[in-house]
């Protein structure tokens, strides 16, 4: 993986987020500086092969990436991928869906972070005109 090869993963993640997620770009500059860039290109044919060839589209993937995160209690990533579903064309409800799903699987901390995020994702949405 060269500089061709970092720009390319990074433009699939801005593609993806709107932007390239700080712990992506850390693992580039790690990779670049210990000579480990065929560790970043074999996470990315994994995550290719396991996500982008996947039967479920992105907009599923990205809801059940945010429904378990959420889970987790991993508000950051839960942000980054809720933020995705939108880019792929989930709407708010889909978002409320995942948020109420989660409160039976997950409990009140889980609803309470899916909601929070949720609402950041889109108040003009949320509050009307």
């Amino acid at each position: 993986m060269d500089g061709t090869r970092a720009e390319a993963v990074r433009e699939h993640y801005r593609r993806t987020f709107g932007s390239v997620p700080v712990g992506i770009e850390e693992r580039l500059t790690v990779a670049t500086a210990t000579g480990r860039l065929d560790a970043v290109d074999a996470v990315e044919e994994l995550r290719r092969v396991l996500l982008r060839e996947n039967p479920l589209e992105p907009r599923v993937q990205q809801l059940v990436h945010f429904a378990q995160l959420v889970a987790l209690g991993h508000a950051g990533p839960a942000r980054l991928h809720a933020r995705g579903a939108v880019r792929a064309g989930a709407s708010v409800v889909d978002l409320v869906g995942v948020a109420e799903t989660s409160l039976v699987t997950a409990g009140m901390p889980a609803y309470s972070l899916a909601v929070s995020i949720v609402a950041e994702q889109d108040r003009a949405a949320l509050t009307g005109p």
